[in-house]
């Protein structure tokens, strides 16, 4: 079967970059055990199911204090989509010993609203609710920054913010079509308002890949997990952009062989998160697929292959 291999696509720097971190920490005797991770390091849970084979201790919600509140002593481990300061106070105040494995681009976010609050400005932050990352973007200044998701939520903001300094900006991981029209409503109700759109780059160069490429395939099959909101959205550009049909898996085994019948040519990507063998499987199966193929693809990737290799673990630098 043809196959268009999306590139961009899969891991982006940040993301390797928390994973090293982590990974990093496994390995250091130093540290205090157990060692714990405030959430999913990164949306992967083959990731995640990686490192708890490796005695790194994962624990998910939608509250990272509440959480927090789990962990009695040892490390723990902030993820890529970062933490409220109130978070890394209480885990400060709990004894912890702290390791930041913030996305820099998340963190140039915290940095952009704690200087504008500030400078009392209030901040429109667009990002998906429940998320880790608005999450933590919101609790860097809880009083002036106010979460919305879609256009209907601009209605619904406080009246006195028409007589306030005001900023928008985002979501790292938001599709540029999910914010924009957002952004240009905001203007026309708060025409004064600072516009800062921080889709960070990683996430948009496989944006606008998708929507470049996809288009020249009958069918794009996304992997990702579906907690990863670049993934979701990678498929959400597909069809309403490239207006081809998409599908994310999380691996192999949630491919279904009829999505391939009648199909010619297959496009593939993966989202930020999502591991290499994973997306090296994928690919292989499907430019391999005939349709007499009547088993369902099953997944054989090694647990072992998930996690980069450290060839010299370096001493993890723990947060003062």
């Amino acid at each position: 079967m043809d196959i268009i291999k999306i590139s961009p696509r899969g891991y982006c720097y940040g993301v390797v970059d928390a994973m090293v971190i982590a990974r990093n920490a496994s390995l250091d005797q130093s540290l205090p055990r157990p060692i714990y991770i405030l959430g999913m390091i990164v949306h992967n849970k083959h990731v995640t199911d990686a490192f708890e084979e490796e005695g790194i201790i994962t624990l998910d919600g939608p509250n990272r204090l509440e959480i927090l509140e789990q962990i009695e002593s040892g490390t723990v481990i902030f993820t890529a989509h970062g933490v409220s300061p109130q978070v890394k106070a209480r885990a400060k105040e709990k004894g912890l010993v702290c390791i930041d494995a913030t996305c820099p681009d998340v963190e140039f976010t915290h940095d952009l609203i704690r200087e504008k609050t500030a400078d009392d400005y209030d901040v429109i932050y667009i990002g998906k609710k429940e998320h880790p990352e608005p999450e933590g973007a919101i609790g860097v200044a809880p009083d002036h920054v106010h979460l919305i998701e879609t256009l209907e939520d601009v209605a619904e903001l406080p009246g006195y913010l028409a007589d306030k300094k005001l900023i928008v900006t985002n979501q790292t991981t938001m599709s540029q079509w999910d914010v924009s029209h957002i952004m240009e409503e905001l203007k026309v109700q708060f025409p004064h308002i600072e516009v800062h759109k921080e889709i960070c780059l990683a996430t948009q160069v496989r944006q606008e890949a998708v929507a470049e490429q996809a288009g020249e395939a009958d069918l794009l099959i996304v992997v990702g997990d579906p907690k990863s909101n670049n993934s979701n959205r990678l498929t959400q550009v597909s069809k309403e952009i490239a207006h081809t049909n998409a599908y994310r898996i999380s691996s192999l085994n949630e491919l279904k062989n009829e999505w391939l019948e009648g199909v010619e040519k297959v496009a593939v990507t993966a989202g930020a998160s999502t591991p290499t063998p994973i997306v090296k499987e994928v690919i292989t199966y499907i430019k391999n697929y005939n349709i007499e193929q009547q088993e369902a693809p099953k997944s054989s990737v090694p647990m072992a292959k998930i996690l980069p290799k450290i060839k010299n673990p370096a001493p993890v630098k723990v947060m003062e």
